[in-house]
């Protein structure tokens, strides 16, 4: 049999078939090949169904399948003009607040300190992350200043917990955020070898300290959340139990794996680093698992539908707003570490008063 002609001849047929049901499409169908064609339809070969059945089902599918075609040329345009309006709307939040920056220009540094940490709070920073992070790193080198690792360690603090802060907490986008972080100081302590120690020093223990202070907000929300609230910020309640039980091994991991695909340099200084860390994280494994109590102790009526954070998710923007962040992040740090260098000052003067 010449399968062209079968196929041709099946099309046609269809065609002439004029019945209400599609069963009775199928049997007019069946029936007019059989006759066409002197063969019994229990002697159909798998090619010979084959045809048919393709047939069939273009035939039959076509006004749904024409419809979810236009459905999808729709929702693609619609992703097209949410991914280019809220880029438009992220410069517009850039525009806003280099514009006030510009007006503000004359106020006193603390001020523009207390604005840029307004304008970290209110953007989406973590495909900004590795930029920002890389300018606020060589702005403090810059800068060289004698306190360049309480400075850092407070920059990283703050970039860490400020991330974290904009979505849920679930080990992959931890992951991500601290890897790129560590990732990025390696790189720059690689181009500066002589402060190596320094930065890697004081972003993991910013890290560190982020992460903590990001989990103690996420206690906190759910302190203040009603029982009846149901609509926490959680992603999964099992997975989130999980990952907060075990958020010690989440950090040291991605030390792990950054050291371990890095130069043998890199390696021994994080391996020596991580070591001197290990006391440090009992804070953070203390925090996880209060966390955790309370979790338990908020959710116990409730099963495994917490329902997932609004995304609050933005494309975003060039490098150079990243730099413009970063170098505002040191800006930012400086002014804490004068405040409460200013406070402890002042208590010690007062307390030599006395």
């Amino acid at each position: 049999m010449n399968i062209e002609q079968f196929e041709r001849s099946v099309k046609t047929s269809y065609k002439n078939i004029n019945a209400k049901t599609l069963k009775e499409r199928i049997a007019k169908l069946i029936e007019a090949i059989s006759k066409e064609w002197d063969i019994d339809s229990k002697d159909f070969t798998a090619r010979e169904l084959n045809v048919i059945t393709s047939t069939l089902l273009s035939k039959e599918t076509k006004t749904l399948h024409d419809e979810v075609e236009d459905i999808m040329a729709q929702q693609e345009h619609l992703q097209r003009h949410i991914d280019k309006t809220t880029h438009a709307l992220q410069h517009l939040k850039y525009d806003i607040f280099n514009d006030i920056e510009d007006v503000l220009s004359d106020v006193p540094q603390d001020t523009l300190a207390k604005l840029h940490q307004i304008k970290f709070q209110s953007l989406d920073l973590l495909d900004l992350l590795s930029e920002m992070v890389e300018s606020a790193l060589i702005t403090s080198l810059e800068k060289n200043d004698s306190d360049i690792e309480e400075t850092i360690q407070e920059i990283i603090k703050d970039i860490t917990y400020e991330t974290l802060n904009e979505g849920p907490i679930n080990s992959i986008r931890i992951r991500k955020i601290l890897s790129t972080i560590l990732q990025t100081t390696v790189n720059i302590a690689e181009a500066t070898p002589n402060q190596a120690q320094e930065l890697l020093s004081s972003t993991l223990k910013g890290m560190k300290t982020g992460v903590i202070k990001s989990i103690t907000k996420f206690k906190q929300n759910l302190l203040n959340t009603p029982d009846e609230v149901k609509s926490i910020i959680i992603d999964d309640y099992d997975q989130t139990i999980n990952e907060l039980n075990h958020i010690d091994v989440l950090f040291t991991q991605v030390i792990t794996d950054i050291s371990e695909s890095n130069t043998k340099e890199t390696k021994e200084l994080l391996d020596k680093i991580q070591i001197s860390l290990k006391y440090d994280l009992q804070e953070l494994i203390f925090v996880s698992k209060e966390t955790v109590g309370v979790m338990k102790q908020k959710f116990n009526d409730l099963k495994r539908e917490a329902l997932q954070r609004s995304g609050k998710v933005l494309k975003l923007q060039k490098a150079q707003e990243a730099s413009r962040m970063g170098k505002q992040a040191w800006v930012v740090a400086k002014t804490k570490l004068g405040s409460a260098i200013k406070s402890a000052k002042s208590a010690i003067d007062k307390k030599n008063k006395d």
